[in-house]
């Protein structure tokens, strides 16, 4: 029933989407239809000169009033497109009635077209089927003819396919338009997420190479305000100066990740862990890892340890990587650090995070559909990463 009282849409309508070829097929059969019926009117037909200038007002006025037609049907003003109608319908009478026959019944099929195509068919239907009979009524005897009847009737067929086919048309163009914006969703959706992998690293990489320049720096500068000697504040120095070293090491490591070239895990780790005075033990039979799971355990490491470099400074430290049957699991777990008061490389360093080391673990462990647990663990600390392998 809704087919029955809905317009066309207006997708349907607009030319968008119709092939070039379709288009001038219709022009083409627009102008030989129309030319077809003025040679028969004034080439054929023969009439006095009243007669003649009558039918070419006829069809001016009804070109007008179909062309007024079309336009509101378009805006879907339904009364006043019925009006332009019943105006086209005066003229094919006139025109009838003034020896105007094929003129009359090219008017009475633009009428059955036009309404089939431009309004909803519980008005188009019977407003066509109401016209063609009150026409043949009220025609010349030479128009009620059942071949006049059925040319009518089957414009007005033609005109429900042709809607048809505008309508199955419109839903392709309306699904072209769903799939593009999907796909710039998409497209949309995968800059972000790239974007956001993007600034983990670069948030993995600062937190790692320039808190351990912190940890010197700030190291240096209890010393020099304890009046320590030269000799100790250089070694200070160089330390920082070998930590930025690091950092643009890690920052190559870093794009290189990006790109998918990473080095073994367990080398990493080893390497890493020698740095900064940590064990590493590897479990299981090691096998390579997905991207995003090789960058989560690298950056994991990465921020544990830098985590125990800076808020226990000195404590021991083990590393352990696990190969499980679906997973990988990095343990970092740290003992209790020595006195601080007696160790510079401690003092007034506790406070210097950003607070956002472990909470950017656990998103990047949670968007590969792992977990990360991290807190006390008597008297030290324990950070637990279990991802999947094939990520």
């Amino acid at each position: 029933m809704d087919n029955w009282t809905e317009w066309p849409s207006r997708e349907a309508l607009d030319r968008e989407g119709r092939p070039l070829a379709r288009r001038w097929f219709s022009y083409l059969g627009r102008v030989i239809g129309i030319t077809a019926v003025l040679w028969v009117t004034f080439g054929q037909e023969h009439h006095d000169a009243a007669h003649t200038w009558a039918l070419v007002a006829v069809i001016a006025v009804a070109t007008v009033a179909f062309w007024r037609f079309l336009r509101c049907g378009k805006e879907r003003r339904l009364r006043t497109a019925l009006v332009w109608l019943a105006v086209v319908f005066a003229q094919a009478l006139v025109a009838v009635l003034n020896g105007g026959d094929a003129a009359g019944v090219l008017l009475m099929c633009a009428i059955a077209l036009g309404a089939v195509q431009r309004l909803p068919m519980m008005v188009a239907v019977p407003a066509a089927s109401l016209g063609t009979l009150v026409f043949m009524l009220l025609a010349p005897a030479s128009v009620q003819s059942i071949g006049n009847g059925a040319t009518v009737a089957g414009l007005g067929v033609l005109g429900y396919v042709t809607r048809m086919d505008w309508e199955a048309r419109a839903g392709t163009q309306r699904l072209l338009v769903q799939e593009r914006a999907a796909r710039a969703a998409e497209a949309e959706s995968a800059a972000l997420a790239e974007r956001a992998r993007i600034a983990r690293e670069i948030h993995d990489v600062l937190a790692h190479s320039l808190s351990a320049q912190l940890v010197h720096l700030e190291a240096a500068r209890v010393m020099l305000d304890a009046g320590a000697d030269r000799a100790q504040l250089r070694e200070r120095i160089v330390a920082a100066r070998r930590m930025a070293q690091d950092g643009l090491a890690e920052t190559k490591q870093a794009l290189s990740a990006l790109r998918g070239e990473f080095a073994p895990v367990a080398e990493f780790l080893k390497s890493l862990a020698e740095a900064d005075g940590a064990t590493v033990t590897v479990e299981g039979l090691s096998r390579p890892l997905g991207a995003e799971a090789g960058v989560a355990v690298r950056r994991t490491a990465q921020e544990a340890l830098t985590n125990v470099r800076k808020h226990a400074p000195g404590a021991p430290c083990a590393v352990r990587l696990s190969y499980l049957d679906d997973t990988v699991e990095l343990e970092v777990r740290n003992g209790a650090p020595p006195d601080r008061t007696v160790d510079p490389d401690g003092a007034g360093l506790t406070g210097s995070g950003s607070g956002l080391g472990l909470l950017g673990m656990r998103e990047r462990a949670e968007l590969l559909g792992g977990t990360l647990a991290a807190g006390p663990d008597g008297d030290g600390f324990r950070v637990l990463l279990s991802v999947p392998t094939a990520t």
